[in-house]
């Protein structure tokens, strides 16, 4: 079992139940998962992690065994400002007031905004497959789009793309995550199961309509407001991309990223979109090198 020895938790934060589990010892790391996923993901990471570092993985808010709190007409429950605020209690509850984040796909665009919001709280970042929310939308093409059809489907005014993904959530898990560079082959059975357990979960569909509802809208918003005013992340950040994903094929994110943030490195890794499913050994390297990690005695 990948988590056998970190502990689960439920934490309330201002009204919403966090899940995640707990484990290691050393320096502070949150760990954040991506869509349509939960804190499974980092498995094929977990055991080595906790030999350098006290890891947090959470599901994310209208994600896996987290809350799934009601929305309203602006999608303000589900912006990444909110979404941030809860894993910043998070880290707050155990006693961790600064800390190192690796976040993937939708969870690094909560901890994109955390980095902004919470400059005092993240000492160090790495974001896995992404490029800047507001940069990716402003330069949607039609390869782009045709990739990230989701990103389209999902924005679409209640009840459509629920109604159509209730109707059968598994399939949505298999095609839209099999539908990518290596197909379903990198996803472990027991990791597939829990994506597929998570989106079947009352409200799940409608949360995660709404994670995306607000990219679209109040989170654009919030990173014009960044723009406009200078304010970019200040911390150390280190960002990597599958080289057969389309962040590779439709974005230069080294240029994307340096727009927003003002220590910037990265580079491509030899996988598609999941990379801590499919090069696992590959992102250990990068995080132990990039938190410089010492191994505890």
């Amino acid at each position: 079992m990948p988590f056998e020895d970190y502990q689960p938790f439920t934490f309330n934060a201002s009204g919403v139940d966090i899940f995640g589990v707990k484990g290691g010892n050393g320096p502070p790391l949150l760990l954040l998962h991506g869509h349509p996923q939960t804190h499974e993901i980092w498995h094929r990471l977990a055991k080595d992690l906790a030999q350098h570092f006290t890891v947090i993985a959470t599901d994310l808010r209208g994600y896996g065994a987290s809350g799934k709190p009601p929305s309203d007409e602006h999608h303000t429950p589900y912006s990444k400002r909110v979404m941030a605020t809860d894993q910043v209690a998070v880290m707050r509850h155990f006693g961790f007031e600064r800390f190192m984040v690796c976040a993937h796909d939708r969870g690094a665009r909560v901890a994109h905004r955390m980095a902004l919001d919470f400059s005092q709280a993240v000492d160090r970042l790495m974001l896995l497959d992404i490029a800047p929310t507001l940069a990716m939308y402003e330069a949607t093409n039609r390869a782009f789009a045709t990739a990230y059809f989701h990103w389209f489907f999902l924005i679409q005014p209640e009840p459509l793309p629920e109604l159509l993904i209730g109707a059968h959530p598994d399939a949505y898990v298999e095609r839209v995550m099999g539908s990518r560079h290596a197909g379903l082959k990198p996803f472990a059975p027991h990791a597939l199961q829990a994506y597929r357990d998570a989106l079947r979960q009352p409200g799940a569909v409608h949360a995660m309509c709404e994670d995306y509802r607000a990219s679209a809208s109040i989170d654009l918003e919030h990173d014009r407001a960044d723009l406009e005013c200078g304010n970019k992340i200040a911390c150390p950040l280190r960002v990597l991309w599958g080289k057969e994903g389309v962040i590779e094929q439709c974005f230069e994110p080294l240029d994307e990223w340096r727009r927003v943030a003002r220590d910037v490195s990265g580079r491509a890794v030899p996988s598609g979109h999941y990379i801590p499913e499919e090069v696992p050994e590959e992102l250990l390297k990068e995080i132990l090198a990039f938190f410089e990690a010492t191994e505890r005695t």
